[in-house]
C-alpha cells in the first residue's frame, strides 16, 4: 500500500514538473538568469535539469499533502502493530474493532 501511495505522489508530479518545465523555459532564457545579481555559471542543461528536479520536489510535496489530507480519521489514528504485538497495557478501546489504542502513545 505505501508503495502505491509513493506512486499517486510521485507520478502526477512527474508529469506535472515536465509540463512546468515546458511552461516556464519557453518564457526565460536560462542564459538570462541571475542569481544574487550574479549571472548563474551553470549550462543551459544543468539549469533545465536543476529546475526540473526542484518543480518535481515542489509538487511532490503538494501531491504528499493532498494524499495525507484525503486519508480517513481510521488510517491516520490506527495502531499500526498487530494485536499480539501490542505491550500488554496498550488494550483495544470499545469501539475501535479491535485496532487498539490510537492516541494513546503506547503503539
Amino acid at each position: 500500500m505505501l508503495a502505491q501511495r509513493w506512486m499517486w505522489i510521485a507520478w502526477p508530479a512527474f508529469l506535472v514538473a515536465g509540463v512546468l518545465e515546458m511552461v516556464v523555459f519557453a518564457l526565460v532564457d536560462p542564459s538570462e538568469l541571475h542569481w544574487g545579481g550574479q549571472p548563474l555559471e551553470l549550462s543551459r542543461q544543468a539549469i533545465y535539469t536543476l529546475a526540473f528536479f526542484f518543480f518535481w520536489v515542489m509538487t511532490m510535496a503538494s501531491s504528499a499533502l493532498t494524499t495525507l489530507l484525503a486519508m480517513s480519521p481510521f488510517e491516520v489514528n490506527r495502531c499500526p502493530l498487530p494485536a499480539d504485538q501490542r505491550p500488554q497495557d496498550c488494550a483495544p478501546r470499545q469501539g475501535d474493532g479491535g485496532r487498539g489504542c490510537p492516541g494513546s502513545g503506547c503503539c
